[in-house]
């Protein structure tokens, strides 16, 4: 079975958060190991952001059912991205059946995408 998502996000979705809430809601969507890898670089961030929705997407429900931080976004020695799957999400994973995943993340100035497929 082939499953994939994708989602797209402004980059101001987070440049333009206040600054008295983006701390929370970074803690609240990422794990301290994405916040590590990313720092204050909210086009990265927004990449990461934009993955998490696709692989929800991917495994049928969506953001809600699967919590943010179930989905997690690292990165491989080349780079790469590389999807850690936690709690819900990964029960999911596992109910599809889903052994093989693939995701690409990209950006220009104002916007970020993620394209994830699911084998």
């Amino acid at each position: 079975m082939l499953r994939n998502g994708v989602d797209l996000i402004e980059i101001s979705r987070l440049s333009d958060l206040n600054p008295s809430i983006k701390n929370r809601f970074l803690s609240r969507v990422f794990t301290k190991n994405e916040i590590a890898i990313c720092g204050e670089n909210d086009a990265s961030l927004a990449g990461r952001f934009a993955a998490k929705e696709a692989v929800a997407k991917a495994l049928g429900t969506g953001i809600g059912e699967i919590h943010w931080k179930d989905i997690e976004i690292l990165q491989k020695d080349n780079g790469e991205p590389e999807l850690v799957l936690h709690a819900k999400a990964k029960q999911m994973e596992d109910i599809l059946g889903i052994t093989e995943w693939a995701i690409s993340i990209s950006h220009n100035r104002s916007m970020a995408i993620a394209f994830v497929i699911a084998l």
